[in-house]
């Protein structure tokens, strides 16, 4: 089941659709965001703000948000514990 999970400012992104969530403080992860923005295919969600995590989607969008990576997954954790199916004790 598709979930949304708001990644700051009003934001929501497709849960089920998220690859990975990085920190953009590395170089590698720097070149890949500016490619992302030259190639049309980066979304930011950040409103102005530092760029504090980068969310790799399936479709090769990249999202920046303003919120920490561990934030963003705490919340598709927390979704992910309501979409899995309580197992019947015996």
């Amino acid at each position: 089941m598709n979930r949304l999970i708001n990644v700051g400012f009003g934001n929501v992104i497709n849960s089920s659709r998220i690859l990975g969530v990085i920190s953009p403080n590395a170089a590698p992860i720097k070149r890949m965001i500016q490619n992302s923005k030259d190639a049309g295919t980066a979304i930011d969600a950040t409103c102005g703000r530092k760029t504090k995590s980068v969310i790799v989607m399936d479709t090769g969008h990249l999202f920046l948000s303003a919120l920490l990576p561990e934030t963003i997954l705490h919340r598709v954790n927390s979704i992910n514990s309501l979409e899995e199916p309580e197992t019947p004790t015996m």
